[in-house]
């Protein structure tokens, strides 16, 4: 009897290789990167981000979008682009942070603090990460609120604080199609943070509540005397002892 030949599995490597030449340029590279934020940004912003020619930044743009990694919108003459979804977040951020530190160090004042700022707290698409998104994780952790050891999952209690503290229903954890919670491999701490609904939703709550703000235009996020207050009432987090003041 001839034994049944197994399916092969499928073959991704052409549209492995399609991606992996999408991110293969330092300027798209740092178009996706500057992406990270959330925000859209018009061509334009971007091209002096990245210190290239307009039709440059355009032709890349178009590279990314028509590689999925972007979409665009447009409003009047300005052509907007952002991320294409939480899931190109989670991959660009995940990259990053199986790379070993930068081979030059930043040069200047203005570029290390950017750096610092950046490492002290930041939002990676729609959530917290650096020393604060993961200072945050673990507290959450250590009061039972997140499970790390199950999973990276709510606790009841955790879905209960996010009512009582944060007034966050359950209904609306649960309103989206991605994982309530997920862990999020954090570039600069080695470390995981929360992502997912409660990780986006965490994130816009803080800032509506200003105990974060945003440092100028770009992702690097401040904790505020108010927030302060109030991650030490809520969480019991020291933002001085933690370096995040």
């Amino acid at each position: 009897m001839t034994s049944p030949t197994p399916s092969p599995s499928p073959d991704y490597s052409s549209e492995l290789a399609r991606l992996a030449a999408l991110l293969a340029d330092r300027t798209r590279a740092a178009f996706c990167l500057a992406l990270l934020d959330g925000r859209a940004w018009t061509a334009g912003e971007l091209a002096a981000y990245a210190q290239v020619a307009p039709s440059t930044a355009s032709e890349h743009l178009t590279r990314l979008t028509d590689g999925g990694l972007l979409v665009e919108r447009r409003q009047g003459r300005h052509r907007y682009v952002q991320l294409a979804g939480p899931g190109v977040a989670e991959l660009l951020e995940s990259l990053t942070a199986r790379l070993g530190p930068p081979a030059a160090a930043p040069r200047g004042l203005r570029a290390a603090s950017t750096t610092t700022a950046l490492a002290r707290g930041r939002t990676c698409y729609d959530h917290l990460a650096g020393r604060l998104g993961v200072t945050i994780t673990d507290a959450m952790t250590g009061r039972g609120l997140l499970d790390q050891d199950g999973g990276f999952a709510l606790t009841d209690d955790g879905r209960a604080w996010f009512a009582e503290a944060l007034g966050i229903p359950p209904a609306v954890l649960r309103g989206e199609r991605r994982p309530q919670a997920r862990g999020c491999l954090d570039w600069t701490e080695r470390r995981q943070h929360l992502a997912g609904t409660a990780g986006a939703r965490l994130c816009e709550r803080l800032l509506e509540r200003r105990w974060i703000r945003r440092i100028g235009s770009g992702r690097a996020v401040r904790l505020t005397p108010a927030g302060a207050r109030a991650l030490k009432e809520l969480l019991g987090i020291d933002g001085a002892a933690a370096g995040l003041v």
